[in-house]
C-alpha cells in the first residue's frame, strides 16, 4: 500500500489497495493487486470500494487475490542501517570527505557512528 496513491473514488482518501482496469475489447473489468506504477487508464481503489465493484450489465469482472504487503521486519531495518553505514564508509564519487567540505558539498544523509566503532 503506497501512502502516496490514494482511493480514486470522489470523496474517498483511503489508501489504495487494488487496481481496476477495463478491456474494452473483451467487456471485461479486471481487479487486481495495487499496480507499480499507476497508469493513465487505470483506477486506484481502496479496500471498501474494491470489495463493492460491480461492472456494468453484460461485463464481467476478474478479481485477482489482493494480499497485504509484508510489513518490514527487524531483519529489514538492520539490512537497511548495514548498507547506510557501509554507503557512509565509502567516499562518495571518488570524493574524500575533507574534499567534500571544503569545497562546501554536502550530502542529504548523514552517517552517526555508534559507541562501539
Amino acid at each position: 500500500m503506497s501512502p502516496l496513491r490514494r482511493c480514486c473514488r470522489a470523496a474517498c482518501g483511503q489508501p489504495a489497495v487494488a487496481t481496476l482496469t477495463y478491456v474494452y475489447a473483451d467487456s471485461t473489468a479486471v481487479l487486481g493487486p495495487l499496480a507499480t506504477y499507476a497508469e493513465p487508464h487505470s483506477y486506484d481503489l481502496c479496500s471498501k470500494h474494491s470489495a463493492r465493484l460491480t461492472a456494468p450489465l453484460g461485463w464481467e469482472i476478474i478479481r485477482l487475490e489482493i494480499s497485504e504487503p509484508p510489513a518490514p521486519g527487524p531483519d529489514d531495518l538492520v539490512a537497511l542501517a548495514d548498507a547506510i553505514r557501509e554507503a557512509g564508509r565509502q567516499p562518495a564519487g571518488g570524493v574524500d570527505d575533507d574534499q567534500s567540505r571544503s569545497q562546501g558539498r554536502r550530502g542529504h544523509l548523514r552517517v552517526l557512528r555508534s559507541p562501539e566503532a
